[in-house]
Protein backbone atom coordinates (compact mmCIF):
# COMPACT_ATOMS: atom_id res chain seq x y z
CA UNK A 1 0.00 0.00 0.00
CA UNK A 2 3.08 2.16 0.88
CA UNK A 3 4.28 1.77 -2.19
CA UNK A 4 1.23 2.28 -3.98
CA UNK A 5 0.67 5.80 -2.35
CA UNK A 6 4.37 6.76 -3.17
CA UNK A 7 3.94 6.04 -6.62
CA UNK A 8 1.34 8.93 -7.38
CA UNK A 9 2.99 10.84 -4.88
CA UNK A 10 5.90 11.25 -7.41
CA UNK A 11 6.01 14.44 -9.79
CA UNK A 12 8.03 14.09 -12.75
CA UNK A 13 7.47 17.24 -14.57
CA UNK A 14 8.83 21.39 -14.57
CA UNK A 15 5.20 22.18 -13.43
CA UNK A 16 3.79 19.33 -11.30
CA UNK A 17 4.85 21.54 -8.56
CA UNK A 18 3.02 24.32 -9.29
CA UNK A 19 -0.49 22.07 -9.62
CA UNK A 20 0.43 20.38 -6.10
CA UNK A 21 1.34 23.98 -4.64
CA UNK A 22 -2.75 24.61 -5.79
CA UNK A 23 -4.23 22.18 -4.82
CA UNK A 24 -2.23 22.16 -1.30
CA UNK A 25 -3.56 25.55 -0.96
CA UNK A 26 -7.32 24.63 -1.54
CA UNK A 27 -6.75 21.83 1.27
CA UNK A 28 -5.22 24.01 3.61
CA UNK A 29 -7.63 27.05 3.75
CA UNK A 30 -11.12 24.66 3.13
CA UNK A 31 -9.39 22.17 5.94
CA UNK A 32 -8.78 24.79 8.55
CA UNK A 33 -11.95 27.29 8.15
CA UNK A 34 -13.71 23.73 8.22
CA UNK A 35 -12.30 22.39 11.19
CA UNK A 36 -13.05 25.74 12.53
CA UNK A 37 -16.59 25.93 11.71
CA UNK A 38 -17.41 22.57 12.91
CA UNK A 39 -16.07 23.73 16.75
CA UNK A 40 -18.12 26.72 16.10
CA UNK A 41 -20.67 24.76 15.47
CA UNK A 42 -20.10 22.56 18.48
CA UNK A 43 -19.44 25.42 20.55
CA UNK A 44 -23.02 27.19 19.85
CA UNK A 45 -24.79 24.11 20.48
CA UNK A 46 -23.27 23.69 23.96
CA UNK A 47 -23.60 27.06 24.89
CA UNK A 48 -27.65 27.31 23.37
CA UNK A 49 -28.67 24.06 24.78
CA UNK A 50 -31.53 23.45 26.39
CA UNK A 51 -32.08 24.78 30.08
CA UNK A 52 -35.06 24.35 32.59
CA UNK A 53 -36.39 27.35 33.24
CA UNK A 54 -34.83 29.10 29.85
CA UNK A 55 -37.63 29.87 27.37
CA UNK A 56 -36.44 29.63 23.89
CA UNK A 57 -36.35 32.82 21.67
CA UNK A 58 -37.70 33.44 18.10
CA UNK A 59 -34.56 34.88 16.23
CA UNK A 60 -35.91 36.21 13.06
CA UNK A 61 -32.05 37.32 12.58
CA UNK A 62 -32.79 40.87 11.27
CA UNK A 63 -30.75 42.41 13.71
CA UNK A 64 -27.29 43.39 13.03
CA UNK A 65 -25.32 41.30 15.61
CA UNK A 66 -27.43 38.13 13.95
CA UNK A 67 -26.78 39.29 10.30
CA UNK A 68 -23.20 39.54 11.54
CA UNK A 69 -23.04 35.62 11.66
CA UNK A 70 -23.67 35.18 8.06
CA UNK A 71 -22.21 38.50 6.53
CA UNK A 72 -18.15 38.02 7.89
CA UNK A 73 -18.00 34.26 6.75
CA UNK A 74 -19.75 35.31 3.70
CA UNK A 75 -17.04 37.94 3.18
CA UNK A 76 -14.33 35.70 4.09
CA UNK A 77 -15.16 32.95 1.66
CA UNK A 78 -15.00 35.52 -0.83
CA UNK A 79 -11.36 37.00 -0.15
CA UNK A 80 -10.38 33.23 0.23
CA UNK A 81 -11.99 32.11 -2.98
CA UNK A 82 -10.16 35.22 -5.07
CA UNK A 83 -6.62 33.98 -3.35
CA UNK A 84 -7.72 30.57 -4.96
CA UNK A 85 -8.70 31.31 -8.33
CA UNK A 86 -5.38 33.51 -8.98
CA UNK A 87 -2.78 30.99 -7.99
CA UNK A 88 -5.34 29.10 -9.86
CA UNK A 89 -5.32 30.68 -13.25
CA UNK A 90 -1.51 31.57 -12.97
CA UNK A 91 -0.70 28.08 -13.23
CA UNK A 92 -3.47 27.23 -15.58
CA UNK A 93 -1.97 29.67 -17.84
CA UNK A 94 1.40 28.49 -17.59
CA UNK A 95 0.35 24.89 -17.88
CA UNK A 96 -1.95 25.55 -20.69
CA UNK A 97 -2.05 28.76 -22.50
CA UNK A 98 1.75 29.80 -22.14
CA UNK A 99 3.20 27.01 -25.04
CA UNK A 100 7.17 26.97 -24.64
CA UNK A 101 9.13 26.28 -27.62
CA UNK A 102 9.93 22.67 -28.02
CA UNK A 103 12.80 20.19 -28.46
CA UNK A 104 10.77 18.05 -30.17
CA UNK A 105 6.83 16.91 -31.01
CA UNK A 106 5.03 13.53 -30.46
CA UNK A 107 1.52 12.59 -31.78
CA UNK A 108 -0.63 11.01 -29.27
CA UNK A 109 -3.68 8.93 -30.56
CA UNK A 110 -6.04 7.56 -28.11
CA UNK A 111 -8.89 5.35 -29.97
CA UNK A 112 -11.06 2.54 -28.62
CA UNK A 113 -9.09 0.81 -26.16
CA UNK A 114 -5.36 1.94 -26.58
CA UNK A 115 -2.92 4.76 -27.06
CA UNK A 116 -0.83 5.01 -30.29
CA UNK A 117 1.90 7.14 -29.95
CA UNK A 118 4.40 8.57 -33.07
CA UNK A 119 7.92 9.33 -32.35
CA UNK A 120 10.29 11.38 -34.47
CA UNK A 121 13.13 9.28 -35.39
CA UNK A 122 16.85 10.37 -35.99
CA UNK A 123 15.93 12.89 -37.79
CA UNK A 124 14.09 14.40 -34.78
CA UNK A 125 11.11 15.47 -37.19
CA UNK A 126 7.35 14.60 -37.37
CA UNK A 127 6.09 13.37 -40.19
CA UNK A 128 8.65 11.89 -41.87
CA UNK A 129 10.14 8.22 -43.32
CA UNK A 130 11.98 7.55 -39.95
CA UNK A 131 9.20 7.91 -36.97
CA UNK A 132 8.66 4.99 -34.86
CA UNK A 133 5.42 4.08 -34.44
CA UNK A 134 4.21 2.69 -31.08
CA UNK A 135 0.93 0.69 -28.83
CA UNK A 136 0.35 2.30 -25.11
CA UNK A 137 4.49 2.99 -25.00
CA UNK A 138 5.71 6.49 -25.22
CA UNK A 139 9.20 7.14 -24.97
CA UNK A 140 10.66 10.50 -24.49
CA UNK A 141 14.03 12.18 -22.70
CA UNK A 142 14.45 13.22 -19.59
CA UNK A 143 14.71 17.64 -19.19
CA UNK A 144 13.83 17.35 -22.90
CA UNK A 145 10.37 20.09 -23.47
CA UNK A 146 7.89 18.23 -25.62
CA UNK A 147 5.14 19.36 -27.84
CA UNK A 148 2.27 16.69 -27.82
CA UNK A 149 -0.58 16.73 -30.65
CA UNK A 150 -3.35 15.03 -29.23
CA UNK A 151 -6.29 13.21 -31.19
CA UNK A 152 -9.12 10.65 -30.95
CA UNK A 153 -10.10 8.81 -33.33
CA UNK A 154 -13.56 7.80 -32.31
CA UNK A 155 -15.11 8.83 -29.05
CA UNK A 156 -13.72 11.35 -26.57
CA UNK A 157 -10.23 10.06 -24.39
CA UNK A 158 -8.79 11.53 -21.83
CA UNK A 159 -4.44 11.85 -21.63
CA UNK A 160 -3.45 11.45 -18.17
CA UNK A 161 -0.27 11.04 -16.78
CA UNK A 162 -0.64 11.36 -12.89
CA UNK A 163 3.21 11.79 -11.99
CA UNK A 164 3.17 14.79 -14.33
CA UNK A 165 -0.09 16.26 -13.13
CA UNK A 166 -1.49 16.42 -17.08
CA UNK A 167 -4.62 15.73 -18.15
CA UNK A 168 -5.83 16.59 -21.36
CA UNK A 169 -8.96 15.38 -23.56
CA UNK A 170 -9.03 14.56 -26.86
CA UNK A 171 -11.62 14.99 -28.88
CA UNK A 172 -12.68 13.96 -32.30
CA UNK A 173 -12.11 15.74 -35.23
CA UNK A 174 -9.69 17.86 -33.27
CA UNK A 175 -5.84 18.03 -32.96
CA UNK A 176 -4.57 19.69 -29.41
CA UNK A 177 -1.16 20.56 -28.71
CA UNK A 178 0.39 20.86 -25.36
CA UNK A 179 3.66 20.42 -23.46
CA UNK A 180 5.50 18.71 -20.85
CA UNK A 181 9.16 18.49 -19.61
CA UNK A 182 10.02 15.54 -17.79
CA UNK A 183 12.18 15.58 -14.64
CA UNK A 184 12.63 11.86 -13.61
CA UNK A 185 13.90 8.89 -15.39
CA UNK A 186 11.80 6.19 -14.76
CA UNK A 187 8.78 3.64 -16.32
CA UNK A 188 5.30 5.58 -15.25
CA UNK A 189 1.28 5.31 -15.49
CA UNK A 190 -0.41 6.74 -18.70
CA UNK A 191 -4.39 6.63 -18.27
CA UNK A 192 -7.52 7.53 -19.85
CA UNK A 193 -9.84 9.54 -17.82
CA UNK A 194 -12.88 9.78 -19.84
CA UNK A 195 -15.65 6.94 -19.65
CA UNK A 196 -14.88 5.89 -23.54
CA UNK A 197 -17.12 2.60 -23.59
CA UNK A 198 -17.03 -1.06 -21.91
CA UNK A 199 -12.88 -1.36 -22.42
CA UNK A 200 -12.33 2.42 -20.59
CA UNK A 201 -11.13 0.15 -17.79
CA UNK A 202 -8.74 -1.80 -20.14
CA UNK A 203 -7.09 1.25 -21.44
CA UNK A 204 -3.60 1.63 -19.81
CA UNK A 205 -0.48 2.29 -21.40
CA UNK A 206 3.07 3.78 -19.90
CA UNK A 207 5.82 6.52 -20.46
CA UNK A 208 9.09 5.62 -20.41
CA UNK A 209 11.37 8.62 -19.79
CA UNK A 210 14.67 7.49 -20.46
CA UNK A 211 18.38 9.22 -20.59
CA UNK A 212 19.55 11.08 -23.83
CA UNK A 213 21.92 8.05 -24.63
CA UNK A 214 19.06 5.39 -23.84
CA UNK A 215 16.65 7.30 -25.42
CA UNK A 216 19.30 7.17 -28.89
CA UNK A 217 20.01 3.28 -28.15
CA UNK A 218 16.22 2.90 -27.87
CA UNK A 219 16.02 4.69 -31.61
CA UNK A 220 18.51 2.62 -33.37
CA UNK A 221 17.12 -1.05 -31.89
CA UNK A 222 14.10 0.43 -32.90
CA UNK A 223 16.01 0.89 -36.46
CA UNK A 224 17.28 -2.46 -36.38
CA UNK A 225 13.69 -4.27 -35.74
CA UNK A 226 12.50 -2.26 -38.73
CA UNK A 227 15.71 -3.39 -41.01
CA UNK A 228 15.30 -6.85 -40.31
CA UNK A 229 11.58 -6.74 -41.23
CA UNK A 230 11.96 -5.43 -44.26
CA UNK A 231 15.19 -7.49 -45.95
Amino acid sequence: MGSLIEKYLVSASTYAADIDGVITLIALIVGFWGILAEVVLLGLIIAFREKKGVKAQYITGEEKHQKAWIAYPHYLVLVFDVMIIVAAVQVWYSVKQDLPAADSTVRIIGQQWAWSFVHPGPDGKLDTDDDIATVDELHVTVNKLYHFKLEARDVMHSFSVPVFRLKQDAIPGRVITGWFEATKTGTYDIQCTEMCGIGHGLMPARIIIETPAEHAAWMAKHDKSLAAVTQ
